[in-house]
Order: structure tokens, then sequence, then C-alpha cells
């Protein structure tokens, strides 16, 4: 059974569907994130889940008991949940051991349970040294850790973080989702994670559900999304790709003045009339002579249009002899080529991802 499900949920507001037909399972202690752009519906839904707002069709059941359906709905206090909101919401008059131990008093557990427990949470998220501070003595990163301290203490079945990080610089964000999954690894608690932010939701989740439009367009692990996505829009969203269109000829899956062995695709016999592929700039390598024919590995003759140098890697355009197709290539520091420079791509077609 699953931990939570959404089977069949959307919202409407009017006439404007904001979540349109999303299923969903989640298994205890599992980490998922919904990750979309602004306006697909992944805030709407984790505010369903909360019992903030009523679907409209479908129902929302947690341990087999159905909590949200249109017409009902159990009330968010009674549903077991924490919720951390992008604004963090802790209480300014409050020190730092009052915030965490609020939950557990509203709960009226014995003082001596709260004293341990909050002490425990706060040696935990590394705040002990801060326990007497106010929030406006705080960093941002610091007023996260208190945040998810009081979220994590009460010991909710479901832990629900919308944005949680959007208010942080580059570099708090990047500590805070590796805390945040550190967090998760420790305590296994079941968590709808809601983000805009790829990394984020790559480096904290288990499984990513990419919203559009209110409805899921894939749901799978990191690694597959990243490899392995189904749709132009999922490709396009994580992580930065090259589309290439193309048509099946005989053996031959033939591109803009360039052709590879259909035998060479991932299941060459799923291959049919015009298809569509997602490659990533990593899976691409340069060359200045031709490399030797390697198994299922392809050379195609090029020339470096355009070229950005980032620090970690190089960025390149590169345009296939007489094509107009340019695919962006990311290469080591030290791989160095010039702007109009000849040069061999390194093309395998195991690497392309055929999308819809």
């Amino acid at each position: 059974m699953s931990k939570l499900a959404l089977a069949g949920v959307g919202c409407r507001f009017g006439a404007v569907v904001a979540v349109d037909d999303v299923s969903l399972a989640l298994a205890s202690g599992e980490f998922v994130s919904l990750l979309g752009p602004s306006g697909c519906g992944k805030t709407t839904t984790l505010r369903m889940i909360a019992g903030l707002l009523a679907p409209t069709s479908g129902t929302i059941t947690m341990d087999g008991e159905v909590i949200s359906a249109p017409g009902t709905s159990l009330p968010p206090e009674r549903r077991n949940m924490s919720m951390i909101f992008q604004s963090y919401a802790i209480w300014p008059n409050m020190t730092v051991a009052e915030n965490v131990a609020f939950g557990l008093e509203v709960r009226r557990r014995p003082r001596a349970e709260i004293r341990a427990r909050v002490e425990q949470i706060l040696g935990v998220v590394q705040m002990a040294h801060l326990r007497d501070r106010y929030p406006s003595e705080l960093s941002g990163g610091q007023q996260q850790r208190v945040a998810l301290a009081r979220a994590i203490v009460v010991q909710p079945a479901v832990l629900l973080l919308d944005e949680p990080l959007s208010n942080l610089d580059a570099n708090l964000r990047e500590e805070m989702r590796y805390e945040i999954r550190r967090l998760h690894d420790e305590f296994h608690i079941t968590t709808v994670y809601v983000t805009h932010d790829q990394a984020e939701a790559m480096v904290t989740s288990d499984r990513i559900a990419v919203m559009h439009q209110g409805r899921i367009e894939q749901v799978d692990e990191p690694r597959a999304l990243y490899a392995r996505p189904r749709t132009r829009f999922v490709a396009g969203f994580i992580g930065r790709t090259n589309f290439l269109d193309g048509e099946v000829l005989g053996d031959q899956v033939v591109f803009d003045h360039f052709a590879l062995p259909r035998a060479l695709f991932v299941e060459p016999a799923s291959l049919s009339g015009r298809v569509a592929f997602s490659l990533r700039p990593q899976s691409i390598h340069l060359h200045r002579r031709r490399p030797a024919a390697g198994e299922g590995v392809c050379a195609i003759a090029g020339q470096v249009v355009q070229r950005a140098y980032l620090g970690e890697h190089w960025d390149y355009a590169v345009r296939p002899q007489a094509s107009a197709l340019d695919l962006r290539v990311t290469a080591r520091p030290h791989e160095v080529f010039e702007v109009h420079e000849a040069v061999w791509l390194e093309l395998d077609p195991r690497q392309f991802a055929q999308i819809n």
C-alpha cells in the first residue's frame, strides 16, 4: 500500500484548470519532487495534499484512507503533516528553541519529552549553539534550518516543502539542498517537495514528477529522467539538450546532411517514419583528427561556430558539414578549439533519447 496516493486529482478555479488529472503514488519514506515552471500546478497540488485546497475531481489517500475528495476534506491539522513555506513562517517573537518546541506544545507533549526532542533535533540541524537567538539574529540559511527542525520534530507522517530555498543566495541554496537530503536520509519521512529548480530536484529526490500545464509529463528517478526523457518539454526542462529531428530511411536514420546507422540506436525496431531525439551536450565528444572506429560510435565532420569558457567546462556550438544544425557540446577545460576550426564530432546513437 502507498503511503500517499493521488488518483485523477484535478483543481479548477472557475474556467481555469490549474491541475488536470494528476495521479501519483509515494511509497513510505520516499522523497518525490514536483518540478516545473511557474503556473504548472505544482503548488496547487501541494496545497491539496496539505488540505489547504479541496480538489474538484479525484481523490487523495494516506495509508489507504481518503483525506481529500470533491465535497469532503480532512482538515489540515488532522492530517499529521508538516509544511514548510517559501517564507519559512517562523515566529519572530520566539527563540530558536521556542520555535522548534511550538508544535510539540500544541500537541500537549510532556515538558521533559519536549526538552529532549528539541535538544535532539537542534543537534541534528546543527543549531544547538543558537538555541536562544531570535529569528532576526539569524541568517537565511539558519532560519531555514529552524523551519526544518520545527517541521521534523513533531514526527509527521508526510513532510511538504513549497520552494523552501528560493529566498536564499546560490551558495546557500546548494548547501541547503544537500542538508535537506541528509535529513531525509536520517529520518525517512515521506516527502513532497515543490521546486522550479532542476538541480534542487536532482540532488534531493528519489523520484521527480515533471509538471507542465497542470499535468504530470513524466515521473522517474533523476538519472533516468535526465538520460531518457520521454517528451520534448521534459528534455528541455531538465538541463540543456540538443533536439534532433530525423527520418528513418531503410537502415539509416537521416538528419540534416548526416546519417547514422539505425541498428546502433536503442530499440532500433521501434524507429520508423519521422523521429525526434534529445542528445545531451555531454554525450558528444570533439576531436581534431577523425577518431578510430569503435563499437557503436560514429564520426561526423563539422566546424566550431561559437564557444564560451565557463571555468569548469567549454560550451561549444558545432555545425556538422553542410548542415544548418548547430549542436551544443560540453568539453573539459583543457579541450580547447578555436572558432571556425574544423573538428570531428564523435556521436554514440545509444545516447540519443527518443522523444514525443
